[in-house]
């Protein structure tokens, strides 16, 4: 389910980038997918937690994996957004060239894969990484958010779809954001403590 999301973060950004609606509507109806994947995992986890009755640190984990399907859903539910905001620009010319909205998309790409390879392993320092990256995600989130206003205030046509890149750079902070509540289920399975690396 993670790779899927993380393929659908990649073709979401494509088409926004390449001004393809035809990529978008297909990232759109993929979301019905990843919807389904999630409601599998959350059964299996409970058809588990019934019939096998785990014990502490197997029961984290079944814990953790359903909450960790509940945050890709919602990773699948932005870059359905995108893929909505691809759509509405798809027919003008772009403000300027997108260079740190795609870097948010690879970066938040790459944490997500990693965060879930760190699950898997177990390994808590991945976490700390990850959180520590969410702070890049940020930044360029501020930049991204400064830029727009600057060229809404210099003029207002370009508001409109300034706005819409705005909900793009948003929803790309979140992925992060939701990415780094992955990393905290890897500390809380290994280690049974709840820590917050979204700070």
């Amino acid at each position: 389910m993670g790779h899927v999301v993380a393929h659908s973060i990649d073709r979401a950004i494509q088409a926004l980038v390449n001004q393809d609606e035809a990529l978008a509507h297909e990232v759109i109806a993929f979301d019905d997918q990843i919807n389904a994947a999630q409601y599998d995992i959350d059964e299996q986890c409970l058809v588990l937690i019934a019939t096998q009755q785990p014990m502490a640190s197997d029961l984290r984990i079944l814990l953790a994996a359903s909450n960790i399907a509940s945050e890709l859903e919602r990773i699948g539910d932005y870059t359905e957004g995108i893929a909505k905001l691809a759509i509405k620009l798809a027919d003008r010319p772009m403000l300027k060239p997108l260079i740190d909205i795609p870097r948010m998309a690879e970066l938040g790409r790459e944490m997500l894969i990693r965060a879930l390879q760190g699950f898997i392993s177990q390994d808590s320092q991945i976490a700390q990484q990850i959180g520590d990256e969410d702070d890049l995600v940020d930044a360029l989130y501020d930049q991204v958010y400064r830029e727009l206003l600057v060229y809404m205030m210099e003029d207002p046509r370009t508001i409109t779809q300034a706005t819409y890149l705005l909900w793009v750079a948003h929803n790309l902070e979140r992925i992060a954001d939701r990415t780094t509540n992955i990393a905290e289920r890897i500390v809380f399975t290994s280690s049974g403590k709840v820590v917050d690396l979204n700070r």
